[in-house]
């Protein structure tokens, strides 16, 4: 088999694409970086159309990611080992790149679509500030069906590296987009017929809820303080997850680990 020619990225792209190591600029472009194999692989095989692909960065002399990548020949450019390290955030570079476009969460059908559903299942992150976080809730979410996630302005960003390789690919596979008043946002879910349901320990043990609402919007709050007040105001219910054994040895269950286990609960009910 003849061997794919692999063009040199320019100068200019490569000084484009390490910018969007930072959040203004990835929104600026409306573009992000993605690292490893896997990662980038699981995001290529999940494209909406071809297009979201921007550019896939192979190391010189990377033999392993050749093969998948091929059929992207047309936007696949060579790195040096020293722009691969400009590059990478990993420890031990895997030297695959992915530029990829962000999606674009302002579609009018899925707005419909919510607004029609009999049922219907939305992930709401109240100020959750570890991407790792953000990236898992997001993957899970995906496993759980749910519809849409919506992220407050003080969630850490989506397409923050650590975001990405933790949701593992699955950035494409759910519709999910940032407000700037998410207690706004919640209003207008409800207005749409969304029951909202927070995570807190103050609330009702969640085995001792028989049914669960058609239509419904779990809140996942911060790692350190919860929910916020106004949003918490808002809740048509408290839930909490009981713990185990006779006493409590830790003070709480990780936001990721939380919002897994309540997801199961309210999807599969």
């Amino acid at each position: 088999m003849k061997p794919v020619a692999i063009k040199p990225l320019s100068k200019a792209k490569l000084q484009k694409y390490v910018r969007l190591h930072q959040k203004k600029f990835r929104d600026q472009e409306g573009l992000f970086l993605a690292e490893g194999l896997r990662t980038v692989r699981e995001l290529c095989l999940n494209l909406p159309n071809e297009e979201m692909l921007v550019a896939l960065l192979l190391r010189d002399g990377e033999t392993e990611s050749i093969h998948f990548a091929e059929i992207h020949k047309g936007k696949l450019f060579s790195i040096s080992e020293k722009e691969c390290s400009q590059l990478a955030e990993t420890a031990t570079s895997q030297g695959i790149f992915g530029v990829f476009r962000q999606q674009h969460p302002a579609d009018p059908a899925a707005e419909t679509l919510l607004a029609k559903s009999v049922r219907s299942f939305v992930v709401a992150l109240d100020d959750v500030q570890d991407p790792g976080n953000v990236g898992t809730i997001l993957r899970t979410a995906v496993w759980f069906g749910a519809d849409t996630i919506v992220c407050s302005s003080g969630t850490a960003d989506r397409y923050n590296a650590k975001a990405v390789r933790s949701c593992a690919g699955s950035i494409y596979a759910i519709r999910h987009y940032g407000v700037d008043c998410l207690e706004r946002e919640l209003r207008r879910l409800q207005k749409m017929g969304y029951y909202i349901i927070c995570s807190s320990l103050e609330g009702k043990d969640f085995r001792e809820v028989s049914s669960w609402p058609a239509k419904q919007v779990l809140v996942i709050g911060n790692e350190a303080n919860g929910i916020t007040e106004p949003v918490r105001a808002l809740a048509d219910r408290l839930v909490r997850i009981p713990h185990g054994g006779t006493s409590v040895r830790v003070e709480s269950l990780n936001a990721a680990v939380s919002a897994a286990i309540l997801m199961e609960r309210l999807a599969l009910s």
